[in-house]
């Protein structure tokens, strides 16, 4: 049995050393060295591009948790990492082009694996596809992608909003109400007064932002705004737009002097995103910044905001559960392209879509992951999350399923979530199969 795997990235390459070792033939297509993304350089696979760490080893953390859990479940690219770590702290950072030299060894090896160096123009949709292009897929493919998927569900720009937690807003500073009535009580209204309208402005004005890449910079800004940028426009933008008070009335029966709106992120009420609050503020001046704002002033982050190209799908409109096409349940989609945001995130996703492309092809049941698991909250958020605003999400602890309790030490709370994940991980790769 053959599959094509579309992509030499780090998705592309554990999904294939997971159908590699099960028996079944691999075609891989990577379009370098004949055409390389405006940051790839290295003719290997498995590029890192960006920072060469994969963030925390600690598994109270939840990159950390995603790590291990992969371990158990035989990744190829963390065994990798592993081997090629360099001095990082308590990180797992490693030397990139031994990395991406070791994983392309361990796959040329392979007598069923097949490197393919051309860039793809076109799917059968008959095939067996596993498409794991990344962020910066060419323009080719993207036109491909397109075609399979309808390009409504196409993204070509991250503009994301940071997500907080429900239970860390302040609902003495907040109400729930929906403008003009017109809802169903759909938003949390964060109101401010005018001295603290001044305060968070003169503060958002002057924070720090992350510097773009030269082949971000000038179309991210044509295709959105980051808060920042619009309040430099004047005092009053933001009250005109995603501040503006008009249509609400807070719980003194007064239409404030700005709100700030929160949007639910999932079909459940534990995620809420800022709606307009698209940003490129480094994550510690998010922090800072935001908490000006009275009812987010303990708030908890899930996610902090980003702006970077990033190509992607809508997976909760486009992929079922197992981040098969729902048209075409022959087509996977893995990596960043889905919708998970991170290198680890990626390996994950590449290593299910392998799994699971491989129990399709002898007949047997997907995979199911628990969400007591960080790799099963994860997979089950790209999948079910609001198809109407969705972003890419990276690894967070506030996706794993509630102890059913509180702890208020959040060290020893990580603790007790990572060890009934790896007893899950434990029960599943014992029956994996």
């Amino acid at each position: 049995m053959r599959v094509n795997v579309i992509g030499g990235g780090l998705a592309g390459c554990e999904a294939s050393w997971q159908l590699l070792k099960r028996g079944i033939d691999v075609y891989m297509y990577e379009m370098k060295p004949l055409k390389f993304s405006p940051a790839h350089k290295l003719d290997t696979l498995a590029e890192l591009v960006c920072s060469n760490s994969l963030k925390s080893n600690d598994v109270t953390t939840a990159e950390g948790l995603l790590k291990q859990e992969l371990r158990q479940m035989g990744s190829l690219l963390i065994k990798c990492a592993d081997q090629c770590a360099v001095p990082a702290g308590s990180a797992l950072a490693v030397d990139r082009v031994k990395f991406s030299e070791m994983v392309t060894s361990k796959l040329i090896q392979l007598p069923n694996f097949h490197l393919i160096k051309e860039e793809v123009t076109s799917i059968d949709p008959g095939d067996y596809t596993i498409i794991a292009t990344g962020p910066l897929t060419s323009e080719k493919m993207c036109s491909c992608i397109a075609h399979l998927i309808g390009s409504n569900s196409l993204y070509f720009f991250d503009a994301i909003a940071p997500i907080v937690t429900y239970d860390s807003i302040d609902f003495n500073s907040a109400f729930i109400q929906d403008r003009y009535n017109k809802g169903t009580g759909d938003y949390i209204n964060c109101p401010l007064n005018k001295e603290e309208y001044d305060k968070f402005y003169s503060e958002l004005v002057s924070a720090e932002t992350v510097e773009l890449k030269d082949f971000e910079n000038r179309k991210v800004f044509e295709g959105c705004m980051p808060i920042e940028v619009l309040a430099k426009r004047g005092y009053d933008t933001m009250r005109f737009g995603p501040m503006k008070p008009v249509g609400l009335i807070d719980n003194t029966g007064k239409t404030p002097y700005a709100v700030v709106q929160l949007r639910r992120e999932t079909n459940n009420y534990d995620f809420y995103n800022l709606v307009g609050f698209q940003t490129n503020l480094k994550f510690g001046e998010q922090k800072r910044v935001f908490s000006l704002i009275p009812a987010l002033r303990n708030a908890e982050y899930l996610r902090y905001g980003t702006m970077h190209k990033n190509i992607y799908i809508n997976a909760p409109s486009t992929l079922n559960k197992y981040s098969q096409l729902r048209t075409n349940p022959n087509i996977f989609f893995a990596g960043q392209i889905s919708g998970v945001e991170g290198y680890v995130e990626s390996i994950m996703s590449g290593l299910l879509c392998g799994i699971n492309m491989y129990r399709m092809l002898i007949g047997k049941s997907l995979l199911e992951i628990s969400t007591d698991t960080m790799t099963g909250a994860l997979q089950s958020y790209i999948a079910t999350a609001s198809s109407d605003n969705f972003q890419p999400m990276s690894a967070n602890m506030g996706l794993i399923n509630n102890l059913g309790y509180k702890i208020k030490d959040k060290k020893a709370k990580n603790q007790l979530l990572s060890d009934r994940a790896m007893a899950s991980i434990t029960e599943l790769v014992h029956n994996l199969d």
